[in-house]
């Protein structure tokens, strides 16, 4: 038996203009303050001797790690990433970057969503990924238009009752 894992699909590029001032943040945060401050404490480590028993010497070395690994990461995400900082052309039609609000045709009940980037997925404010079920069914529709969304617990239909960006 191998190890092989098929790749999983790729996600849009897109990304809204808070999201990237958001990852620009994070890299400046710890670039700028988290890095130079375990870098001290590193390097004080280093003059206390033996290296291979000194707690604060190998955890500052592995958080230094971290932190290179992800500002590499977030940095590499940036500069693929495709910034939507406009309006669609048709603001009644649903795009990226939207807010939609959806009317449950079982319970009637309404929920806005956000159609966001794959790194700005936020559950508990209702933002899901251009990628998701939900979100693919949502693209190209209008206002009072039905939508079928296939969901674990079966298919939904969906009313779309508002549209804002």
């Amino acid at each position: 038996m191998s190890r092989y894992r098929a790749p999983g699909p790729i996600s849009s590029p897109y990304i809204t203009a808070e999201g990237a001032a958001g990852i620009r943040a994070e890299i400046r945060q710890l670039w700028k303050i988290e890095r130079p401050e375990v870098t001290a404490v590193v390097h004080e480590a280093a003059k206390n001797g033996d290296r291979s028993e000194n707690g604060d010497y190998i955890y500052g070395k592995r958080r230094l790690r971290e932190i290179d690994s992800r500002v590499r990461y977030l940095t590499k995400r940036l500069e693929d990433a495709k910034i939507i900082e406009d309006k669609p052309r048709d603001p009644s039609i649903v795009f990226f970057s939207a807010w939609v609000t959806i009317e449950d045709q079982d319970n009637l009940e309404q929920i806005t969503y956000r159609l966001v980037g794959s790194d700005e997925i936020d559950a508990s404010q209702h933002w899901i990924s251009i990628d998701s079920p939900m979100a693919r069914a949502l693209v190209g529709k209008s206002v009072d238009d039905e939508v079928k969304v296939k969901t674990p617990s079966g298919e939904r239909y969906l009313v779309v009752t508002e549209i804002r960006y």
